[in-house]
C-alpha cells in the first residue's frame, strides 16, 4: 500500500506532472510565474484547493452521484464546489495575506476555471482510486504544479537577464522556454518506478 501511494504522489509531480506534461494550468503557469513569491503563493493555493476538493468530489461520487445514477452530473457539480473552495481560499487570502491576495490578482478566482484543479478530481477516479489513493494524487499533482511554476520562475527571472533576438522578445521567448522546460520532465519517464522499487 505504502509503495503505490508512494508511486502514484511522486509519477505525479515528475512524469504525469499536469502542467508540464498534460499541460492542464497553463493560464497561471504563464501569468503567475514571472516572480517567486506569487508562484508559491499561487501553487500553495493550488494545493489546498486540489486537496480540499478532491477529498470532497470523491466521496459525493462515490456515496451519491454514482448509485442514485446521476453520475453525469459530476462536471458541473465539481466545478461548484470548487468554485466555493476558491472563494474561501480567496477570502483567507484576504483577510489574513492582503499582500500576496493583490499580487495574485486576477489569477487567484481563475482556480476556479483551472483545468488542473477540475483534471485531479476527475482522474482519480477514472482512475478506480480509494479516497486515501486519491487524496495522495492531489497532493502530488499540486506539488508538481509547485515544481513547474518554481522551475519556471527561475527561468523567467534569467530571461529577464538574457537579450534574445526582437522578434522573440515578449511572449514567444516565454513559450520556447516553457516548452523546453517540459521537454526536461520526460527524462524523468519509467525513473521514478524504478527509484521506488530499489527503495522498497
Amino acid at each position: 500500500m505504502l509503495v503505490k501511494l508512494a508511486a502514484i504522489f511522486f509519477s505525479m509531480i515528475l512524469v504525469n506532472n499536469y502542467v508540464l506534461v498534460k499541460f492542464y494550468g497553463i493560464c497561471p503557469f504563464l501569468g503567475v510565474s514571472k516572480k517567486l513569491d506569487s508562484a508559491v503563493g499561487m501553487s500553495a493555493a493550488v494545493i489546498f484547493v486540489m486537496a480540499l476538493a478532491t477529498s470532497v468530489t470523491w466521496p459525493i461520487y462515490t456515496y451519491l452521484l454514482e448509485p442514485n445514477g446521476m453520475a453525469y452530473l459530476q462536471t458541473i457539480v465539481f466545478i461548484l464546489i470548487i468554485a466555493v473552495l476558491v472563494q474561501l481560499v480567496e477570502i483567507i487570502l484576504k483577510k489574513f495575506m492582503p499582500p500576496l491576495y493583490k499580487a495574485l490578482g486576477v489569477y487567484l478566482p481563475l482556480i476556479t476555471t483551472n483545468c488542473a484543479v477540475l483534471g485531479v478530481t476527475i482522474s482519480v477516479l477514472d482512475e478506480g482510486y480509494n479516497f486515501a489513493e486519491s487524496l495522495v494524487c492531489a497532493v502530488g499533482a499540486g506539488v508538481g504544479f509547485m515544481v513547474a511554476m518554481v522551475l519556471f520562475s527561475g527561468v523567467r527571472k534569467r530571461l529577464e537577464d538574457a537579450q534574445p533576438p526582437k522578434c522573440f522578445e515578449g511572449l514567444p521567448i516565454t513559450l520556447v522556454s516553457a516548452a523546453i522546460t517540459s521537454l526536461s520532465f520526460m527524462g524523468f519517464g519509467g525513473l521514478v518506478e524504478n527509484i521506488i522499487n530499489a527503495i522498497f
